[in-house]
């Protein structure tokens, strides 16, 4: 069974950094595709960066400002956003596809397993 915890979320003012960390279980990292998602209040879930079995990534809205990354031998992956803005704000959803050996696109339809989130709060 996956298990899988997000942290690093928090409260930060606009034009900080956070790096999330996605901590994943009971699946082989090196053989999955994850991506994080973002659920702002009051809006549907909608994909902020995925990556691939074989470390393709793709990314959503500001590109520049966020880096997706995965360290297999610590089963991690990290979500480092840059330049934080207040439309930043939602509770950040890492997602994991155990097994993807031909890649899909970046939907959460694709994922079959999801941690509880992190809030991240970009505000004064």
């Amino acid at each position: 069974q996956v298990h899988i915890v997000e942290s690093g979320g928090g409260l930060v003012q606009p034009g900080g950094s956070l790096r999330l960390s996605c901590a994943a279980s009971g699946v082989t990292l090196e053989n999955a595709a994850i991506g994080w998602f973002r659920q702002a209040p009051g809006k549907e879930r909608r994909p902020v960066a995925c990556i691939s079995k074989s470390n393709g990534t793709s990314y959503f809205g500001d590109k520049e400002r966020i880096t997706i990354s995965r360290d297999n031998a610590k089963s991690t992956v990290y979500l480092q956003m840059n330049s934080l803005i207040p439309e930043d704000t939602g509770v950040y959803y890492c997602a994991i596809d155990p097994f993807q050996p031909i890649r899909k696109p970046c939907s959460s339809r694709v994922f079959p397993n999801w941690g509880q989130g992190t809030q991240v709060t970009v505000a004064t």
